[in-house]
């Protein structure tokens, strides 16, 4: 089985496209096929929860809703992993310490200078081929 940490990013931007061949939307078309599992811990859940509900973004607040539900109801909750090392974005440590805590995962961003330097921080197109 293949996890990933899904950053928000990619759900905004797969949720607001009108391009069903984005990998974003590609990503969340597999992420519903359950082609791969979730991870996740409730400061995730919370800031889905906070940025999809944005008005500032075009999304239904009931898609919204099912797809943090989807991912709750189908993904592992896990412990952080503890990463001592400064990040290029405190904000989201916790994206990349719930990456580190399942052997073999990934995190899915669009936003690669966020995160260290890592094969496991991916784009979503690269996620695509290894999937």
């Amino acid at each position: 089985m293949i996890y990933a940490v899904i950053d928000t990013n990619v759900l905004v931007s797969a949720l607001i496209t009108h391009n069903a061949e984005a990998a974003t939307a590609k990503v969340v078309r597999l992420l519903l096929e359950q082609e791969f599992t979730p991870l996740y811990d409730a400061d995730i859940i919370a800031e889905y929860e906070d940025v999809l509900h944005r008005t500032k973004f075009p999304i239904l607040p009931d898609v919204a809703d099912s797809l943090i539900s989807f991912i709750i109801e189908n993904g592992i909750e896990a412990s952080r992993a503890s990463f001592a090392e400064p990040m290029p974005d405190e904000d989201d440590r916790v994206f990349y310490e719930i990456t580190l805590s399942k052997e073999d995962s990934f995190l899915v961003t669009g936003n690669l200078k966020h995160y260290p330097m890592s094969p496991c921080v991916i784009t979503p197109a690269q996620f695509l081929e290894v999937l």
